[in-house]
């Protein structure tokens, strides 16, 4: 054909054995290209059944995680309800764990926890407390490469305690509405303390105290660059100042003393978003890793 056309002679023209022979070859090559299409479809087609079905099969495996999870989550198994930790392995906006409780009006307080990080930069927000027109109540964070802050009614002071090294350290934050003084303990020594921090405001009652995030909102807007990421335990929140000495026989095992407005039980502690409760290493374990 392309000798005939470079030959300017028409179709017409060619001798109609030829013309015949051009039809069938190209009538062939039609239901070649049509075979072809509706081979291209069935493949298409199981194609998209695998996808589906592997789509299907990784979901319900998902939510049989899920449900494994949820199993975890709900677990009271523990030696005694105060023996669990809670872990937060992720920095999502979605892990987190919810106190139960709320706080009274506070014209002081305690907050004690253990906590082991090594996330970097930064281990995160331990805990926040938020109120309606105030989501900075009370706050614990280490933000990217900033030390961390102690926010009380969106003041800050910036605490000397040195906590992200992948080992447990047992932290005690001490507030009081009087001058705003506050101290900050780590591993039952006074590290640091400081004056006019939200002095003569008292905390805001009826609020939301939050594990892991830090709130924009009152019970949510979190943001992932600010999660706490690592384990914690022993959460416990008093309505005064406690004294070094008592802060000091927590710290070293000596005493056990639960919150008097917040206690670290299990249930008043939900997870949510895949965070999950655990048995702790008893308290001279994570003494001993200090």
């Amino acid at each position: 054909l392309k000798h005939q056309l470079r030959a300017n002679v028409s179709y017409a023209a060619l001798p109609s054995d030829l013309r015949e022979m051009l039809q069938r070859r190209l009538g062939d090559l039609e239901r070649q290209l049509l075979s072809k299409v509706a081979e291209l479809e069935d493949e298409k087609s199981l194609l998209h059944n695998e996808t589906s079905a592997h789509r299907q099969k990784t979901e319900t495996a998902l939510n049989a995680l899920l449900e494994k999870g949820a199993g975890f989550e709900s677990n009271s198994a523990f030696k005694s309800p105060d023996e669990f930790k809670v872990s937060l392995p992720l920095r999502t906006n979605y892990l987190y764990g919810k106190i139960k409780k709320t706080l009274p009006e506070l014209y002081a307080f305690t907050v004690c926890l253990w906590l082991r990080s090594s996330a970097s930069p930064g281990i995160g927000t331990p805990f926040s407390y938020a109120v309606p027109g105030q989501a900075n109540e009370i706050v614990l964070i280490e933000w990217g490469n900033n030390p961390i802050e102690l926010l009380i009614n969106d003041k800050v002071a910036q605490l000397p305690l040195f906590i992200s090294d992948g080992k447990w350290h047992h932290i005690c934050i001490t507030w009081t509405t009087r001058d705003g003084m506050w101290e900050a303990f780590q591993d039952g020594e006074k590290l640091g303390t400081g004056e006019n921090l939200a002095p003569w405001h008292p905390i805001k009652p009826g609020g939301v105290l939050i594990l892991g995030q830090e709130q924009d909102t009152v019970g949510g807007r979190f943001d992932a660059t600010q999660a706490f990421v690592g384990e914690m335990s022993q959460f416990n929140i008093w309505d005064r100042v406690l004294k070094a000495e008592d802060i000091m026989n927590i710290a070293n095992c000596s005493i056990n003393m639960p919150g008097n407005i917040i206690p670290w039980v299990d249930n008043n502690v939900d997870v949510f978003g895949g965070a999950t409760k655990w048995p702790v290493e008893t308290c001279e374990e994570r003494l001993l890793d200090l």
